[in-house]
């Protein structure tokens, strides 16, 4: 795949199909609009994904605004889906108010040279969101594109999927609905960083990462995990939050207990993937009750791991 990301000076020469949107995610509803840009490529074009590189709110309502995932960890799930192209475009005060039909004619079917544009009913474009997919559709025979528009898919109880809805189930701590959502398990990456080190000499020895402040987290609290590293998986039990028992200003963090592993994973790129809520996250009277508790905690992810494993799911 071929990654354009924070220019605006490209070309794409070979003929695309395309859709835009902030793909927040990557849930199964972007997975459904993936797979119709995929049936394209029979007809010789090229799918290609067009983003912003930050999210439009961010400027629009002066404060950043999160993301389930990075970019990052964006681009590297697209890689695997059979998509060509990811455009992350420099969203500036220019494209902020570029009209509609300028956004068809010099992005769409200029740089990205559109001949088939794919969106999903909510599309919107242009400034002050003014583009749809009425003007979409209008607009294809004066730029010579066809337009097709793919329905939102809808969970297991008709609701329809969206970034929000995974958002909700997040800040719920309800994992497993946000992971069916997802398609996958919702995940953190990053490299593992020093902590305080309480972890390693009173309690469990434990890897770090600190996310940065776009990466949309789920609600606090310990989680069952699967942790990702150096080519090899190994269970663990994760916190998410600010560790309130330990004294100090704690930034937010996701602290994992790899409790297979032995080594050091300082400076290791680390994925940490949640697949069940523990409880939330609580402040203890002392480190003693927090050793207590976590000790149970682990129980109940080894448990959760065995019978996963019995059940083969």
């Amino acid at each position: 795949m071929q990654y354009i990301a924070e220019t605006k000076e490209f070309q794409i020469s070979e003929p695309t199909v395309v859709s835009i949107g902030k793909f927040d995610g990557l849930h199964v509803g972007h997975k459904k609009l993936v797979k119709e840009m995929l049936k394209w490529k029979e007809q010789g074009c090229k799918a290609a994904m067009f983003t912003f590189s930050t999210p439009p709110w961010t400027l629009v309502k002066g404060k950043p605004q999160t993301m389930l995932m990075t970019n990052r960890e964006r681009m590297n799930l697209l890689s695997e889906t059979g998509v060509e192209y990811l455009v992350e475009y420099p969203f500036d005060e220019e494209v902020c108010h570029m009209e509609p039909e300028r956004f068809v004619a010099e992005i769409l079917t200029g740089k990205m040279n559109a001949k088939i544009i794919v969106t999903g009913p909510d599309c919107h474009f242009g400034y002050k969101a003014a583009g749809d997919k009425e003007l979409l559709e209008k607009l294809a025979p004066r730029y010579g594109y066809r337009f097709f528009v793919v329905d939102k898919e809808r969970d297991e109880d008709g609701k329809i999927i969206s970034s929000t809805y995974v958002r909700e189930m997040l800040a719920e701590g309800n994992i497993q609905k946000a992971n069916r959502l997802l398609g996958y398990p919702y995940y953190v990456t990053g490299m593992v960083e020093h902590g305080n080190a309480i972890g390693h000499k009173k309690l469990y020895p434990t890897a770090n990462l600190i996310p940065p402040d776009v990466k949309h987290l789920p609600k606090f609290g310990v989680y069952v995990a699967r942790v990702t590293v150096d080519g090899r998986t190994y269970g663990g039990l994760t916190n998410v939050g600010k560790k309130p028992t330990i004294s100090g200003e704690n930034p937010t963090g996701v602290e994992t207990y790899l409790y297979d592993f032995q080594g050091n994973l300082y400076g290791k790129e680390m994925k940490v993937e949640l697949l069940d809520f523990i409880r939330p996250e609580m402040k203890f009277a002392s480190i003693g009750e927090l050793k207590a508790q976590l000790d149970h905690d682990i129980k109940k992810c080894r448990d959760y791991e065995a019978r996963i494993a019995n059940t083969g799911s």
